[in-house]
């Protein structure tokens, strides 16, 4: 796994939505800087706490200058199921090949409770209107991420 680091250029990735509409990095950059977080499976009990607080603190992102994408290698079918069940309020998009999360350099060798297995690494990073990788959020609990995330922004405000 080679994970992409602060000032590398993220790759301008197209995907589709819950809503099976394209999404473009280069084109959210346009007006944002972007907060890409991956993560392993839509409705588990971590991912859904993770997703719900950056449901909860879409506005505080918003206010500075930021919009977070979701990215996991589920199918749009259930990205639609688990932002109607949760009532989620931003893109969470399919990368059911996981390229994207290979160019990003979060798919690798997890281990749990004594199997190993490909899987993603829930990192997020956040992308400058420029493309570029700004900050790679590494360190957090699925409960605090928005905390992190937050406080980072604001610290560079």
């Amino acid at each position: 796994m080679n994970t992409l680091k602060v000032g590398d250029q993220a790759p301008l990735f197209s995907l589709q939505n819950q809503n099976d509409e394209t999404v473009e990095l280069a084109t959210l950059l346009k007006s944002h800087q972007v907060l890409v977080y991956f993560y392993p499976k839509a409705l588990t009990p971590g991912c859904t706490v993770q997703a719900e607080n950056l449901r909860d603190h879409k506005a505080e992102l918003t206010e500075l200058n930021t919009v977070a994408v979701g990215i996991s290698p589920d199918p749009v079918k259930k990205l639609k199921n688990f932002e109607n069940k949760k009532e989620l309020n931003f893109d969470l998009l399919s990368d059911e090949d996981h390229a994207v999360a290979d160019e990003f350099g979060v798919w690798g060798l997890k281990k749990f409770m004594g199997k190993e297995y490909d899987g993603i690494h829930r990192l997020s990073f956040l992308v400058g209107q420029d493309g570029s990788i700004k900050h790679v959020f590494n360190k957090f609990k699925t409960k605090d991420h928005h905390e992190v995330v937050i406080n980072h922004l604001k610290e560079q405000a």
